[in-house]
């Protein structure tokens, strides 16, 4: 059998190419050449380190002595993802336990990780990571909020006037039965 002559992980490679419906023979050669091949190459060479300077608003209500201050982290970017919420997760996971933030969805949808970054009010989880590492990102909770920790914001008051405006459609019927069907005109009113 051709098989025998074959070393193990090329056996390998032959199981899995019979089970992908392959014919056994010189394509299963030719594929078990290639597994081999890509095993033995050496590994591409390690990118060298590019490290940026993240500077993060830290205050904890637990401990008033301490003054509202600034704690920079440096982080390599080639070990990190390409937003800044990344950055964050990457520095709470690996330098500091105690750094303090909201976020929900990272797409951008819920709002939880709203925050100033370089002097603009943006989500974390949209804002791209500036690879300039020359100058440093500039992270601070919402302005014109009350803070809770570190970049934590208190959204009472927020939620407030969300929950007076109503942003929501209000039917002015007793509501139907089963579902409420909306015609091409109803659409068009909106």
């Amino acid at each position: 059998m051709a098989a025998a002559s074959v070393r193990p992980s090329a056996m390998l490679s032959v199981g899995l190419l019979a089970r992908a419906a392959v014919p056994v023979g010189a394509a299963t050669t030719v594929a078990a050449a290639r597994l081999m091949a890509t095993a033995a190459a050496p590994a591409p060479p390690a990118k060298e380190p590019l490290i940026k300077t993240f500077q993060i608003y830290r205050w904890n209500p637990d401990t008033p002595a301490v003054k509202p201050h600034i704690q920079e982290y440096k982080i390599d970017l080639n070990q990190c993802g390409p937003m800044v919420l990344d950055a964050i997760i990457k520095i709470k996971n690996e330098n500091d336990s105690t750094l303090t933030f909201r976020r929900s969805c990272r797409e951008g949808i819920c709002g939880s990780c709203a925050m100033n970054i370089n002097g603009g009010n943006t989500l974390a989880c949209l804002c791209r990571i500036d690879r300039d590492v020359s100058a440093p990102t500039k992270i601070y909770p919402l302005p014109q909020s009350y803070i809770v920790k570190d970049l934590v914001p208190d959204l009472t008051h927020f939620y407030r006037q969300y929950k007076s405006i109503e942003p929501y459609l209000k039917q002015k019927t007793p509501a139907p039965e089963r579902e409420n069907l909306q015609s091409i005109a109803d659409r068009k009113k909106l």
